[in-house]
């Protein structure tokens, strides 16, 4: 009796699972925007595609300790078909991406790929059947609002076609994470993170090796870097929407624009424009709503 007592006490003090995910996604959020901090230095200095295809090589590298450590056989996946369609879809994502990411700040970068949430939320009902409630459409129109602001400026200009290829990998980063979710059910969340950089290192040696140049020392830690910060945040990612739906974790994506303006401000002396400022509060407005309601309703279906 006392048994199963301490153990309803340990349910009840257990965060629910919609708030596990939402917590695994913020975490991602924030070792994505050092990742992507990394990449743009190297892609400043480097070929992009090269870049790339050596960001998902040391990708491979930074997984094999616990290759060895299980085996080879507990990395088998389920369905090969699948990693591989997610490395192709990703991997043309990620050339329209570094294509863009040498000419556009870390903040405004971030909030450009805010369009992503649209996307996926719009997949997940149509595709994987998870029930759209209206307070998440709201908070990803109104986080998505706060996105407008901070990208409208930029489409006047000589940046505006780099702005325009940036969104334009959106999407496609959408339907990657929507595949993501659908290896869940049957991949364990390293399984998939060795894969991703298994499929897009394959996928993208041709244009990495277009126009190779050796790296140097520091630029070959840099990569080292990426390759554990793009496995840990790939980890955080596929663990998050494997406890609860795509689309209640999709509003917190926006919370990466604060991360990513911070990021930019200290390494590359980006400094925030007012319209970016007025954004980030707007989006973390619609986060901080959502993630209540999330909880109120997490509570009243327990």
């Amino acid at each position: 009796m006392v048994l199963a007592h301490k153990r309803t006490r340990q349910r009840a003090h257990r965060l629910p699972a919609v708030w596990r995910g939402m917590l695994w996604m913020v975490a991602s959020g924030i070792i994505f925007s050092f990742l992507n901090s990394v990449l743009r230095w190297l892609s400043m200095n480097l070929d992009v595609y090269q870049t790339q295809f050596l960001r998902y090589s040391l990708g491979i590298v930074v997984m094999l300790p616990f290759l060895f450590r299980a085996g080879w056989r507990a990395y088998i996946p389920q369905d090969i078909k699948g990693q591989f369609w997610r490395g192709a879809v990703h991997t043309l994502a990620l050339i329209v991406w570094f294509t863009a990411l040498p000419h556009v700040t870390m903040a405004d970068l971030t909030a450009i790929s805010f369009t992503g949430p649209i996307f996926i939320m719009i997949g997940a009902a149509w595709f994987l059947g998870e029930k759209m409630r209206l307070d998440r459409w709201i908070a990803a129109l109104v986080g998505f609002s706060g996105v407008v602001v901070v990208v409208a400026p930029h489409l006047q200009g000589g940046g505006g076609l780099y702005t325009l290829l940036m969104l334009a990998s959106a999407p496609m980063f959408a339907v990657s994470f929507l595949i993501t979710k659908t290896l869940t059910r049957s991949e364990r969340s390293s399984v998939i993170v060795l894969w991703q950089s298994i499929a897009i290192a394959l996928f993208s040696l041709p244009m990495g090796l277009l126009n190779w140049s050796n790296p140097t020392w520091y630029q070959w830690l840099g990569f080292l870097l990426s390759g554990v910060l793009g496995s840990v945040g790939h980890y955080m990612v596929a663990r998050g929407i494997r406890v609860t739906d795509v689309s209640a974790t999709q509003s917190l994506r926006f919370l990466d624009l604060i991360w990513a303006s911070l990021v930019g401000w200290l390494v590359f002396a980006d400094i925030p424009s007012k319209t970016t400022v007025l954004g980030a509060i707007v989006i973390l407005c619609s986060t901080i709503w959502i993630a209540r309601r999330e909880r109120t309703t997490a509570q009243s279906i327990a």
